[in-house]
C-alpha cells in the first residue's frame, strides 16, 4: 500500500486543483444566468403589448434560467465535495503530527459498570477513541463505539479481512466519508424508522385516479379559457375547486409532510453511500455479506432511496406559494405526491432498517480500515487454539509516539497471572493499558501495535479506574469492593476473561491492603483466571513461590549522579528500586 503521508499530500493537491477548476465554472454559470436574465426582462419589455410573444419569451428564458441553474447548483455540489475531500486530507496529515485533542473524544460513552471503558483510556482526552474516529453519521459513531465495547471473541478473521480489505481502498473511504458529510441530519435514522414502521396510510389508487382526471380537466379548461371558448373567468373557479379538494386531506397531508421533511435530507444522503457500496466489488466475506443486505431487491436500494427522496422534494414544493396555489388548485399535487410517498412506505418501509445499517456498518468499519491504512507497520494478530492468550514481540502502545515508545516482549500463557512490580513512572499502567489496548483492537479486528503476535481470543474485564460517589452515597472504598465483586462474579460464570488491575485496595491502610490483596489474587488464581495486576505492594510478589499460575515481572528505575532513569522495559523478577521519597526529596516537597 502507498506511504499515508504521500497519499494525503497528493490527495490534499488534487482536491485543491479540482475545487479551483470548478470555482472558475461556477463564475461563468453567473455571468450567463444573469444574462439570461436580463435579455429575457428586455424581450418581455419589447413584446409587452403582444402577450402570447412575451409569454413565449418568458418561458423559454425562465426554461435557459432553470437550466443554467440546475448546472450551477450540480457545479456547486462537486465543488464542495472537494472541499470537504480537502478537510479530510488537511485533517489526516495533522492527526499524523498527533494534532487530534479537539476532535470529539467520546466522553459520553464512559460507563463505570462496563467491562473496562473507563480504565484503559479508551474514551476522553487523548483516548483511542479520539485518535481513530472518522464517523461521519451520528448513528456511525455509535456503530463504532459498539465494536469497541462489545468484548465479542468470535469471527475476528472475518473483520479482520473487512479491515484489511477497506485499508487498501483509501480513496473509496475518503469519498464515502465526504458524501456522509454533505448533509447535516438534524433527525436521527432511529426516529426516521420508528414512524416509517408505525405509519397508516390514508390514499387509495382511487384517490390517485382522481388527481390525473382532475389535472387533465384543467389542462382542457386552461387551453379553452386562453382560445376564448369558455369564459376567462372559470379558470379561476376551477381553481378554487381544487383547493377544495385538497383542503379535504390538508391535515393529514400537512402531518405527513411534517414527517417527511425530516426525513428528506437523511434519504438524500443514503442514497448516495448506498450507491458507494453497491458500485463497489468487494471481496472479504463481511462486506460481501453486507452488501447482499441492499442487493435483494429487482432494483438497487440507491435508485429506490433516490426515488424516495424525490418524492419527498416534491412534496417539500408545498412549501412554495405558487406550487402551493397553482399545484394544487389546478393538479392536486400534494394529494398525488402524498400518495407516492405513502406507496412507497408500505412498499419497502420493511427494509429500511437494514439499509440504514449498512450505511452505518460502513461508516464505523471506515474508521477501522483508516486506522490500519495509517498503521501499515502493525500486524494483525494470529488467532490461534494454544494454551497462549498473548504471545507478542515488540508490544507498545499504538497512542505513544514510535520515536520514543519503548516496546516489550509479552509472553502470557493461558490461566497464568502477572504480579507486576515497579518504581513510581517506571511504566507499569501504561503496560496494563497496553496489553488491555491489544486484547480489545485484536477482538474488533484491528492490528495491533507490535511486530507479531499470537492471540487465543478472550474477553476484558479491568478494575483501574474506582471514584467515590456522592449520588449514591458510596465511599471510595465501597465502590472499588463493588467493582472486585464484580469482576470475581463475572469470571465465576465465565472463565474466558482477562482481569487486568491497578494498585486494587487504594482505599484501606497498608496492613490490610496487602492481606486482602494477596486473599484476592489467590482468588482468581483459584478461579483460573487469566491476567495482570500492577502493585507497589511487594509482599504481593511473594505468591510467585506458593501458585505455580502466578509470576513476578517489574519495570525499573535506577538513580545515576542523583538523576532518575527509566528503560520502561518488562522483565522478569521484583523491583527492587523505589522512588517515591527520592522524588519528594528532588521536588523539595520534603
Amino acid at each position: 500500500m502507498q506511504n499515508p503521508n504521500t497519499f494525503y499530500n497528493e490527495q490534499l493537491e488534487a482536491n485543491q486543483v479540482a475545487s479551483k477548476r470548478i470555482f472558475k465554472q461556477l463564475s461563468l454559470f453567473s455571468l450567463l444566468r444573469l444574462s439570461v436574465f436580463v435579455l429575457t426582462g428586455i424581450g418581455i419589455y419589447f413584446t409587452y403589448q403582444n402577450w402570447q410573444v412575451a409569454l413565449g419569451i418568458g418561458v423559454v428564458g425562465i426554461a435557459i434560467f432553470l437550466f443554467l441553474l440546475a448546472r450551477y447548483i450540480d457545479l456547486k455540489s462537486k465543488r464542495n465535495l472537494h472541499k470537504r475531500l480537502i478537510a479530510i486530507n488537511e485533517d489526516e496529515l495533522k492527526i499524523a503530527k498527533g494534532d487530534f485533542h479537539e476532535k470529539p473524544d467520546g466522553s459520553e460513552f464512559q460507563n463505570p459498570k462496563h467491562f473496562f471503558s473507563l480504565d484503559i483510556d479508551l474514551f476522553g482526552k487523548g483516548s483511542f477513541f479520539q485518535f481513530i474516529n472518522r464517523t461521519a453519521i451520528k448513528e456511525g459513531t455509535q456503530k463504532l463505539t459498539e465494536n469497541l465495547l462489545s468484548n465479542t471473541i468470535t469471527n475476528i478473521e472475518e473483520r479482520q479481512a473487512a479491515i484489511q480489505e477497506l485499508a487498501a481502498l483509501p480513496e473509496w473511504r475518503q469519498h464515502y466519508s465526504a458524501v456522509a458529510q454533505g448533509v447535516e441530519i438534524e433527525h436521527s435514522a432511529t426516529s426516521i424508522i420508528t414512524w416509517l414502521k408505525g405509519y397508516k396510510s390514508f390514499l387509495g389508487k382511487t384517490q390517485y385516479a382522481i388527481t390525473i382526471v382532475f389535472s387533465i380537466a384543467s389542462l382542457v379548461i386552461i387551453g379553452l379559457g386562453i382560445t376564448e371558448i369558455i369564459p376567462i373567468s372559470m379558470i379561476g373557479y376551477w381553481l378554487l375547486f381544487g383547493l377544495a379538494i385538497t383542503g379535504i386531506y390538508w391535515k393529514k397531508i400537512d402531518t405527513l409532510a411534517h414527517h417527511t421533511g425530516q426525513a428528506k435530507d437523511t434519504f438524500k444522503q443514503y442514497a448516495l453511500l448506498l450507491e458507494a457500496i453497491e458500485t463497489t466489488e468487494f471481496k472479504s466475506d463481511l462486506l460481501k455479506s453486507k452488501q447482499k443486505l441492499i442487493q435483494s431487491e429487482d432494483q438497487k436500494a440507491s435508485e429506490i432511496f433516490s426515488k424516495f427522496s424525490k418524492a419527498l422534494d416534491a412534496l417539500d414544493n408545498r412549501n412554495n406559494l405558487i406550487s402551493l396555489l397553482l399545484g394544487n388548485g389546478f393538479l392536486l399535487l400534494d394529494i398525488r405526491y402524498s400518495y407516492n410517498v405513502e406507496k412507497w412506505i408500505s412498499k419497502y418501509g420493511h427494509k429500511i432498517e437494514d439499509w440504514f445499517e449498512v450505511v452505518t456498518f460502513f461508516d464505523a468499519f471506515n474508521s477501522f480500515g483508516n486506522y490500519a491504512f495509517n498503521h501499515q507497520s502493525f500486524t494483525y494478530p494470529i488467532i490461534t487454539e494454544e494454551p497462549v492468550t498473548i504471545l507478542a514481540d515488540g508490544l507498545g502502545h499504538p497512542l505513544l509516539n514510535p520515536e520514543k515508545r519503548v516496546d516489550s516482549d509479552l509472553k502470557l500463557e493461558e490461566e497464568q497471572f502477572f504480579i507486576v512490580t515497579g518504581a513510581n513512572m517506571a511504566g507499569k499502567s501504561t503496560f496494563l493499558r497496553t496489553v488491555a489496548l491489544h486484547i480489545v483492537m485484536a477482538n474488533v479486528g484491528l492490528p495491533i501495535c507490535a511486530k507479531q503476535s499470537k492471540y487465543k481470543p478472550i474477553k476484558l474485564i479491568t478494575s483501574m479506574r474506582t471514584t467515590d460517589s456522592l449520588t449514591d452515597d458510596s465511599s471510595y472504598f465501597f465502590s472499588e469492593l463493588t467493582r472486585l465483586k464484580f469482576v470475581v462474579d463475572t469470571i465465576e460464570n465465565d472463565k474466558n476473561y482477562f482481569v487486568i488491575l491497578d494498585e486494587i485496595l487504594k482505599g484501606t491502610n497498608s496492613t490490610d491492603k496487602a492481606i486482602g490483596s494477596r486473599k484476592f489474587v489467590e482468588k482468581l488464581v483459584k478461579q483460573n483466571a487469566t491476567g495482570i495486576i500492577a502493585t507497589h505492594d511487594l509482599s504481593l510478589t511473594e505468591i510467585e513461590t506458593e501458585l505455580e499460575a502466578v509470576k513476578n515481572y517489574y519495570f525499573d528505575a535506577e538513580i545515576i549522579n542523583d538523576e532518575l532513569f527509566f528503560d520502561y522495559k518488562l522483565k522478569q523478577g521484583v523491583c527492587q528500586n523505589m522512588n517515591a521519597s527520592f522524588l519528594l526529596k528532588k521536588m523539595e516537597i520534603v
